[in-house]
C-alpha cells in the first residue's frame, strides 16, 4: 500500500473511531451497547486462540527456562559453596579448639622457663635437604628467625632451626639420627648427651658411668653458651630403660621424648634465651601415688555380767595356728588354762 494522503486520512479516521469505541465501552461498563459485540468476538476467536497458545506456550516456556538456567545453576553454585564453607566452619571447630589448648600449653612452658618464642605452625614435613626427620615452619627471618635457635611445643624439646628463609624455616626433630643435645638428669644433675633414633627412644649416654638412673627419672636440656643452638630446661622425655653397668666410663639409657614428633602443629621457635637456668622448674610435677584404703574394725564390749565381749578375736599363737574350743561336755584341759593363785586357808591361829 502506497503512502498516499487519502491512505493517511483513513488511517486518522480508524484511529479515532477506535478511541470513540473504546470510551464508550468503558463509561459504559456492564450496560455498554459493545457488550454484546464482545461476547461474540470471544466466542469466534477463543478456540483460535487456544490452539495458537497450545503451539505457542512450549517454545516460550523452552526459551524461558533456557533464560533462567543459568541464573539456576548461579543458585545452586552458590548454594554449594555455602554448605561447603558451613561443613568446613563445623568441622574447624574442633581443630582449633585443639590449636587453641596446644598454644595455651606452649606459652604456659614457655613461661614456667622465661623463654621469649615466636610461634609457628607445622605446614610441611621433610625438606630440600633430604633429611629424615625435618619439618617446615611458616616462621622465617622476617620473624627474627635464625639457624640454630630451639623449637619447643607445649609437651618438650622439638628441635633446633638448621635453615631460616624470609617466611619459612625447616627445623630438624630432635629425633634424627643426626642430632646430638647435652642432657641433665632431674634432681641428680648428671649430664650426658642424646642422640635421635627415629621412631626409637633417644640414647643417652652419661657421663657418669656410675650415675644412679632409674626408670621414669625425667631429663631437661643442659643448654649452651647464649642459649644457641639449645636453651637451657627444656624437657625433653622419660627413662624407660636403663642399661646394666658394665665397668663402662659412661652409661647408657633410653629416653621416651616427651614431644610426639609425628603430630607436630603449633610450634614455638626460641628467639630469647632466659636470664638465668631454669633447671627442672619446666618439667611438669610428677602425678602423686594413689593412697590405699585402711579398714579400721571397733569392738563393742558386753555390760558387767556379760559371757563375753561381742566381736571378741581368739587369741592367736605366735606360729600362726589358733587354738581349737573345747568339744560340747568336754573339760577343758588344765594344762591349757592359765595357773591361778590356790586360796589360802585359815588355820585357825
Amino acid at each position: 500500500m502506497r503512502d498516499t494522503r487519502e491512505s493517511r486520512l483513513l488511517l486518522v479516521l480508524l484511529v479515532t473511531i477506535a478511541l470513540a469505541l473504546i470510551t464508550v465501552d468503558i463509561r459504559g461498563g456492564e450496560q455498554s451497547p459493545l457488550e454484546g459485540v464482545k461476547r461474540g468476538a470471544a466466542a469466534a476467536f477463543g478456540p483460535v486462540e487456544d490452539g495458537v497458545a497450545g503451539v505457542v506456550d512450549p517454545v516460550g516456556n523452552a526459551i524461558a527456562a533456557v533464560r533462567e538456567s543459568g541464573d539456576r545453576h548461579t543458585r545452586i553454585k552458590e548454594l554449594e559453596l555455602q554448605n561447603a564453607q558451613l561443613r568446613q566452619r563445623l568441622g574447624s571447630g574442633d581443630r582449633n579448639r585443639a590449636r587453641a589448648a596446644e598454644l595455651d600449653k606452649l606459652l604456659k612452658t614457655a613461661g614456667a622457663g622465661q623463654y621469649g618464642v615466636k610461634g609457628a605452625q607445622v605446614i610441611a614435613i621433610g625438606a630440600a635437604q633430604g633429611l629424615n626427620w625435618t619439618v617446615t615452619i611458616d616462621a622465617g627471618t622476617r620473624d627474627g628467625i635464625r639457624r640454630d635457635m630451639t623449637v619447643l611445643n607445649g609437651d618438650g624439646l622439638v628441635g633446633r632451626v638448621t635453615t631460616a628463609g624470609p617466611t619459612t624455616a625447616t627445623v630438624l626433630l630432635a629425633n634424627d639420627p643426626d642430632f646430638t643435645v647435652g642432657t641433665r638428669l632431674e634432681k641428680s644433675n648428671e649430664l650426658g648427651f642424646a642422640t635421635g633414633q627415629g621412631d626409637r627412644p633417644l640414647q643417652v649416654q652419661l657421663l657418669n658411668g656410675k650415675a644412679k638412673v632409674e626408670k621414669g627419672d625425667r631429663m631437661v636440656t643442659f643448654g649452651s653458651e647464649e642459649g644457641r643452638p639449645f636453651v637451657a630446661g627444656v624437657p625433653i622425655g622419660r627413662v624407660v630403660r636403663v642399661e646394666a653397668n658394665r665397668g663402662n666410663l659412661t652409661r647408657t639409657v633410653f629416653v621416651e621424648p616427651f614431644a610426639g614428633f609425628t603430630r607436630l602443629d603449633i610450634v614455638g621457635v626460641v628467639v630469647q634465651p632466659p636470664r638465668h637456668d631454669p633447671r627442672d622448674t619446666v618439667l611438669p610435677p610428677k602425678p602423686g601415688k594413689t593412697p590405699v584404703p585402711r579398714v579400721t574394725v571397733t569392738v563393742t564390749p558386753k555390760p558387767e555380767g556379760g559371757e563375753g565381749l561381742e566381736g571378741a578375736v581368739a587369741e592367736q599363737p605366735a606360729d600362726g595356728t589358733a587354738a581349737a574350743p573345747p568339744a560340747e561336755g568336754q573339760e577343758p584341759d588344765p594344762a591349757a588354762a592359765p595357773e591361778a593363785e590356790a586360796p589360802q586357808q585359815d588355820d585357825g591361829n
